[in-house]
């Protein structure tokens, strides 16, 4: 089916449209997802350390209210003067210790219960513990002597080992503690009494349900997302996952976080990308970690940016396709007369005119044509003698052509002749000028073998030492790996040229010509030295970098740089009467 002009401009205009509302919303996007997802970033740590530090905060009271029992004289008198094996004091000191308990504690509603354990009784509040001194908080209390241990969340039932409540559903299943020694002493009229030595210290045990940490961390984290707070050893304290609480969560992700105490980054867990922010409370030593999926985050952007650029695309769309059909009609009328006036012009009417409608490029485009008309019958007339007069350049254009094989041939003849003749220097220079052609005579000036340039250079210098009378030798010394790597055609030849015209210029014998090359590093370095007259500091300025007479030099300058960058080039160090030593430097 053949496409008309008309709506291969409007195709035109479509696509030229539709292109940068699809780059432009690719880059929004992304661009929103990055500062989204930074700004998240940002958000939840900072909940996560303004969270830490408001359980700190709280649980420092605890830390500061349970110090304060070690003075409190009630305490002193009640455990100095209590008689374990009488049931009657015994329920009486429990009443006046809960009481003390209270003051201290009842005004905190994060705590759940508070208790002086011992090996006769419990005091303060009850909960079906058995014999509380048999659990594992007793004895860490009592192996820390009389610091605040935090114990993680524990099972009540397997803690307490009560397996006929473990059906059971209890309110205070989950639990965290802290727990201390209790050293009573009194300040009695300036004077420290402490209690006797054969008195038990109780074992202050203050425990926590472990949705206070939920519902700190439910409350501020975008939904969304998970939390986990863990002990040093990767025991669960709280987490988003229930079945998670007070079991041991071990993954390579969390021990490289353990060995941290605080920060943010980005991870893939289970092949999905998420934001990890974590922070180590100063009190508990517990680490709060809180992670969340980055696609969740712009799971409320995609929709508006789908939607408005739908909507985008399709005001441009129908704004292009009003533009598309004015713009066409505009275009295509001048070119409709144009191709039937054409069309007359091609049956040979040639007095056909087109009406001049407009300044624009059509009303140009149309004068031309007229012109063109005019001109039509005097091109006619004229194209047999112009094709004579073409004819003519043809023939004398191959009469100038000459092939390189010609040269080739000749001067093989010319060697064969040489060697008749007995002339085997002016055979063997004729030998090397032919490899000289053949070598700068390819199509293509591509980087060579180090090997080709070096047999190139030792047909030159064979040439010029002849030429020159043995006014010089040539030394060379090349490390053999940079036979490996390629170079620049003619590197060394417009520096050996500057050395043997104009630094040998007034020597008769003795100039030498050395051509080093070494590796260091990761560069390739190639040095041209000779001993003759050298040159002032201006001198080599103005080869080096100021248009001179040495055209190869520059030449040789512009292609390295261009083919290796500006960090490669040459660099000349020469002083009258030391002569000149050139520098090339490529790269590996």
């Amino acid at each position: 089916m053949k496409i008309t002009f008309r709506y291969r401009l409007l195709a035109s205009y479509i696509l030229l449209i539709a292109i940068p509302l699809l780059v432009l919303g690719a880059l929004f996007y992304r661009t929103s997802l990055k500062i989204i997802t930074e700004q998240a970033q940002n958000n939840v740590y900072e909940i996560v350390r303004k969270n830490n530090e408001v359980m700190d905060t709280k649980l420092r009271i605890v830390d500061q209210n349970s110090m304060s029992l070690f003075l409190d004289k009630d305490l002193f008198r009640i455990f100095s003067q209590l008689d374990p094996a009488n049931q009657t004091d015994l329920f009486a000191a429990d009443r006046q210790v809960t009481a003390v308990l209270s003051k201290y504690f009842s005004q905190n509603q994060d705590i759940y219960a508070y208790q002086l354990w011992t090996s006769y009784f419990t005091f303060g509040q009850s909960l079906p513990q058995g014999d509380p001194t048999q659990s594992d908080i007793y004895g860490i209390a009592r192996q820390a002597g009389g610091k605040l241990v935090w114990i993680p969340t524990f099972d009540f039932v397997s803690m307490f080992n009560q397996p006929y409540l473990q059906n059971g559903n209890l309110e205070y299943r989950y639990l965290f503690s802290a727990t201390r020694v209790l050293d009573f002493t009194y300040l009695s009229n300036t004077k420290l009494e402490k209690m006797a030595a054969g008195v038990e210290r109780p074992v202050l045990a203050i425990s926590f349900k472990s949705e206070v940490l939920k519902s700190l961390y439910a409350d501020s984290i975008p939904g969304n997302s998970h939390y986990m707070v863990l002990d040093p050893q990767d025991k669960v304290v709280a987490s988003s996952d229930p079945g998670a609480v007070a079991q041991t969560h071990k993954e390579a992700w969390l021990d490289e976080l353990q060995r941290e105490n605080s920060g943010a980054r980005r991870m893939t867990l289970n092949g999905e990308a998420v934001i990890v922010c974590f922070d180590r409370s100063e009190v508990t030593g517990w680490m709060s970690v809180v992670w969340i999926p980055e696609a969740g985050l712009v799971s409320s952007l995609v929709p508006v940016i789908r939607t408005s650029i739908t909507v985008l695309a399709v005001v441009m769309g129908i704004v292009a396709l009003m533009f598309a059909f004015f713009i066409a009609g505009k275009i295509t009328r001048p070119i409709k007369r144009l191709l039937s006036a054409m069309r007359s012009v091609g049956e040979g009417d040639f007095q056909t005119r087109v009406e001049v409608v407009g300044n624009d490029e059509f009303g140009i485009l149309t004068q031309r044509f007229n012109r063109m008309n005019d001109r039509i019958h005097l091109l006619v007339t004229e194209n047999y003698e112009i094709k004579l007069k073409e004819k003519e350049a043809e023939i004398q254009a191959l009469n100038m052509q000459m092939h390189p094989h010609f040269l080739y041939n000749t001067l093989n003849v010319m060697n064969w002749m040489a060697i008749e003749n007995d002339q085997q220097e002016l055979s063997r220079m004729l030998v090397c000028l032919s490899n000289m052609l053949h070598y700068t005579s390819r199509k293509t000036w591509d980087a060579v073998p180090l090997s080709e340039e070096m047999s190139w250079m030792n047909n030159y210098f064979y040439i010029m030492s002849i030429r020159f009378e043995d006014k010089f030798t040539v030394e060379v010394d090349m490390d053999p790996r940079l036979f490996e790597y390629d170079v620049p055609r003619l590197l060394f030849q417009p520096f050996v040229e500057n050395a043997i015209l104009h630094g040998f210029e007034q020597t008769d014998s003795g100039g030498l010509i050395a051509i080093r090359g070494w590796i260091n590093g990761g560069t390739r370095y190639y040095e041209v030295a000779d001993n003759g007259r050298g040159m002032s500091q201006e001198a080599v300025q103005a080869i080096l970098h100021e248009r001179s007479s040495s055209v190869g030099i520059k030449n040789t300058i512009d292609r390295i740089q261009i083919t290796y960058g500006g960090a490669y080039g040459i660099s000349m160090v020469s002083a009258p009467g030391q002569g000149t030593r050139v520098i090339i430097t490529l790269p590996l």
